[in-house]
């Protein structure tokens, strides 16, 4: 086997920031990001510090506003119809339960850069690449994800000179995370492009496949544990929110791709023997995502008459 490569999110998301602070510049447009921290979170703050530091330098304005999270959804609704903020995010967890759900589908779909509403996400499982009537707008894809996409793209596992479904057929990924921001979504779009796919979480472990009829992705239980999917996958992919888990690098199967996107090391150092591409984390991918979606919303925003079928 090849020596293990180690990734790095920041190469990767320079080739996006870049493309992004050009055509900022080249346009001579200034598009509003406005993110709302109601919690004390050190990963969301951190989050935060990333975003507000990479749109300094590509161009984009970004406002931090905290605020007390009994007042969140207020801030929302005014934000949704504030015509000079072009993109909403909000730092999540708020407050851990179906609230958060409920605070994601406040956010107008034509300012979710996250893709964290309902219009996003429904697109998501039904691969359903176009968020209008017309077929003009792009579906937002949720950042983490598509940040991951993006990234196995980069380490040539993800061929996009393939037809969309096919780009990563015979593949078999292994997901330790069921969240339903990153992991779960993540699921089904590798999924739905022709991978087979072990969605791992405390409880079980699913499997996510695409459906030869509609397309849609099919999501099974499974009696499969961790231990016995990890070892046949080609690629595995953490986000296990704990310092205390990690992967055994002993179930790797060897030249496996291990990407990390939790902020916390779920690889033991010596993943690397076994790992052909080892990416650590995914953060400043995800924030590049994040200001990419922004620029495609904005300019959703400058035309008119477009309907949005919302239902």
């Amino acid at each position: 086997m090849t020596a293990c490569k180690t990734v790095l999110a920041s190469i990767i998301a320079a080739r996006f920031r870049n493309h992004i602070k050009k055509t900022i510049s080249d346009l001579n447009i200034k598009p509003t990001l406005v993110g709302f921290l109601a919690n004390n979170d050190p990963a969301a703050k951190k989050y935060a510090e990333w975003t507000a530091k990479s749109c300094s330098e590509t161009g984009v304005n970004f406002n931090l506003i905290k605020v007390d999270k009994d007042e969140l959804e207020k801030s929302i609704v005014e934000a949704n119809s504030d015509k000079s903020i072009n993109g909403i995010m909000v730092y999540y967890p708020i407050f851990g339960n179906h609230l958060d759900l409920y605070l994601q589908n406040r956010v107008s779909p034509l300012k979710d850069v996250e893709g964290l509403g309902n219009m996003a996400v429904r697109n998501v499982y039904q691969n359903k690449r176009f968020m209008d009537d017309g077929n003009s707008m792009k579906s937002i894809i949720p950042c983490t994800p598509l940040a991951i996409i993006k990234i196995l793209e980069f380490i040539d596992q993800y061929k996009t000179d393939l037809p969309y479904g096919t780009r990563l057929k015979d593949k078999t990924i292994t997901i330790i995370n069921r969240s339903e921001i990153v992991g779960k979504p993540l699921a089904a779009l590798l999924a739905n492009e022709g991978a087979t796919v072990y969605s791992v979480d405390q409880s079980n472990v699913q499997t996510f496949t695409e459906m030869n009829l509609n397309k849609n992705c099919k999501i099974l239980d499974t009696d499969l544990k961790c231990i016995h999917v990890v070892p046949r996958s080609d690629i595995v992919i953490t986000g296990v929110p704990t310092p205390n888990y990690r992967v055994p690098t002993k179930l790797l199967k060897p030249g496996v791709v291990c990407i990390n996107f939790s902020t916390f090391a779920n690889f033991d150092p010596d993943v690397t023997s076994k790992a052909s591409n080892f990416v650590p984390s995914v953060g400043k991918v995800t924030v590049a995502m994040l200001e990419r979606n922004l620029l495609r919303l904005y300019n959703y925003q400058q035309q008119k008459d477009i309907r949005i079928n919302v239902h």
